[in-house]
């Protein structure tokens, strides 16, 4: 098995959305503003070769919304998956997998694209499984209005409609599973979103965790860190408690989606709480 991360481009988001209730004054001091209260944002996905699989864990944005849309959230830098698939040697038509956390714009966003001639929208990997699950499925294709200008259909009805959308099977009221043709284990988690999916991947000795959504920055380490966007934040408030306590415990490396200048980190026990350990580039943990 070999992993890489992919770079599917950076944007800004509110930082009192992102934080909350947390004033700004503590937390600009991790994730520092612009002088519209912009804080930077990372889409980072994982790449997983394993065997003749070739698996995309998130997809970012994608570039098929209007110009409109994307002025609300200041891309910045010249990332795109593309270019890091390219990076890696692959090219997008090598993806077998395509495996969503989640179902919102940013994280889903680039896996479908414009047809040849824009009058429609395909898969933009036409060799690949789209693994959500259907609990999540349900909630993002019939959405609350807290959430509805977050799930997009155009990024979520062509998967269905293309044939290439596959379910996860999920063990009974069970929070983690292993998804058997993937060859990684999940958690559940519904703070954030209903059943939100984050991986657990065993490499090189260590235990690698996609957080997506469940740990957006290293800035949200603190209990009460919770984004404005979580639909369930004292849910949320309780899954963080749990998996933090256990990623301390058990040394895990923690893989951040969104954190543009951190990717990976380590967490420890301190008296107040579970707080940050080291940060590391990819390749100083993975080389």
């Amino acid at each position: 098995m070999n992993l890489y991360p992919v770079e599917a481009g950076n944007f800004k988001l509110d930082g009192g959305a992102m934080f909350g209730v947390v004033p700004k004054s503590l937390w600009h001091r991790t994730n520092p503003a612009d002088s519209n209260n912009m804080i930077d944002i990372a889409a980072r996905c994982l790449l997983i070769e394993d065997g003749d699989k070739l698996i995309l864990i998130d997809t970012g944005m994608g570039d098929k919304q209007s110009e409109k849309f994307f002025s609300y959230y200041y891309p910045w830098g010249d990332h795109s998956i593309d270019k890091s698939l390219r990076k890696h040697g692959f090219h997008r038509d090598d993806i077998t997998d395509v495996f969503m956390t989640h179902l919102h714009f940013d994280h889903c966003g680039g896996s479908i694209q414009w047809n040849k001639d824009r009058t429609g929208y395909e898969p933009a990997f036409k060799n690949a499984r789209f693994w959500s699950n259907e609990d999540h499925w349900k909630w993002a294709t019939q959405p609350n209005y807290r959430e509805k200008a977050s799930f997009l259909k155009e990024n979520i009805l062509p998967m269905e409609e293309s044939g290439q959308l596959h379910f996860m099977d999920r063990a009974e009221n069970e929070s983690f599973s292993e998804n058997k043709d993937l060859g990684f284990g999940v958690l559940f988690v519904d703070g954030h979103t209903d059943k939100q999916m984050i991986p657990h991947i065993d490499y090189k000795g260590k235990k690698l965790v996609f957080m997506a959504d469940l740990l957006p920055t290293a800035g949200h380490i603190p209990l009460a860190y919770v984004m404005g966007y979580d639909t369930r934040p004292l849910i949320t408030l309780s899954e963080k408690k749990k998996f933090l306590e256990t990623a301390a415990n058990e040394n895990y490396y923690l893989f951040l989606e969104h954190d543009a200048h951190n990717e990976i980190i380590t967490l420890k026990n301190t008296e107040k709480g579970v707080r940050l350990d080291k940060t590391y580039k990819f390749n100083e943990v993975f080389n």
